[in-house]
């Protein structure tokens, strides 16, 4: 049976590239992942996508959504060497319509969709507020956020570079932490702790603390030998779990985000079982005076594996045509 489809939809970040097509009814149809150090151009992956599932044919519409801000209708990637803009791709792909959504944009378009299979609760079965705001937040190359506006018009998303927001340290050894990092980079975001490079990072001031050797590479083999229960690299993810915890709740505070908070990202799936002992809730709730405001706070990981396409498709219904 010959499917329609509604257009292409893409999330872009610093390591891979995935893009689906949406059909008529909003599914997302044959997803494909590139990794994005194997092209020169984002314009590159498409090009490639398209003539991978549809040959000829091209996509009239396109939402794709991208790691970093965006701009004027342009995006210059935080964490690759790429550039793209909304106009260039109307043109290189004869679209009638192209909109760049910043990638935590994306997936707090989503988050109202998810069902329960889509989702690993983080501390207590609770009811967000009904209406209320709700953020997304993650960890992967870089750190990400968004919020999500509800209203009776309609869910509005609301992307933020809080990631580059400073880190603020909670006890002695992130006081530790935080005077590394300063002594190499200067000013210490939280993108500098809550990231793939942070944690490997956070290992080492870790290590040094301790009194251990650096015996690990990089922070794929930490995440490796603490869940396999090497000690020193338990404690490291499972502080990584504290500080994500902690910036969880700073950001749903900032927000007002009392419809829930929504952890992605390419750690976080990979760090569940650290993260239902408990460190991250206790830390998310421990806000002070706002300690019963966080209480009713749900928290969730996104286990949905497309969910910025998604919420892209999301996007993908209200676009019109002939924008440029």
């Amino acid at each position: 049976m010959k499917v329609n489809y509604a257009g292409l939809v893409g999330d872009v970040g610093g390591t891979n590239a995935r893009l689906a097509l949406v059909d008529e009814d909003g599914r997302i149809r044959h997803p494909k992942t590139f990794e994005a150090k194997d092209y020169a151009s984002l314009s590159d992956v498409i090009g490639a996508y398209i003539q991978q599932t549809l040959g000829r044919k091209r996509p009239t519409k396109a939402v794709i959504a991208v790691a970093g801000p965006v701009v004027d209708g342009e995006i210059e990637f935080t964490n690759l060497s790429w550039r793209i803009s909304e106009g260039e791709l109307v043109g290189t792909f004869e679209l009638e319509a192209a909109k760049l959504l910043n990638d935590f944009g994306a997936q707090a378009m989503a988050a109202p969709l998810l069902e329960a299979e889509d989702l690993r609760r983080i501390g207590p079965e609770l009811r967000g507020a009904e209406g209320a705001p709700c953020v997304v937040v993650g960890a992967g190359t870089g750190f990400g956020v968004a919020g999500l506006a509800r209203s009776e018009r309609g869910d509005l998303p609301i992307p933020a570079e809080g990631g580059h927001a400073s880190f603020s340290p909670a006890d002695e050894v992130e006081d530790r932490v935080l005077a590394s990092l300063r002594a190499k980079h200067g000013r210490v975001s939280i993108e500098r702790v809550l990231s793939g490079p942070g944690l490997y990072g956070l290992y080492q001031v870790m290590a040094e603390i301790a009194g251990e050797p650096v015996v690990h590479a990089d922070e794929k083999a930490v995440a490796a030998a603490g869940l396999a229960g090497e000690a020193l690299s338990q404690a490291v993810l499972d502080r990584f779990c504290e500080i994500l915890g902690s910036v969880a709740g700073d950001i749903a505070l900032t927000y007002g985000a009392r419809g829930g908070v929504f952890v992605s990202g390419g750690i976080a799936p990979r760090l569940i079982d650290r993260l239902m002992l408990g460190g991250f809730r206790r830390r998310f709730e421990d806000k002070g005076r706002l300690k019963d405001y966080m209480a009713d706070i749900p928290t969730a990981l996104i286990v949905h594996p497309y969910a910025a396409l998604l919420g892209a498709a999301r996007v993908l219904e209200t676009l019109e045509g002939n924008r440029f």
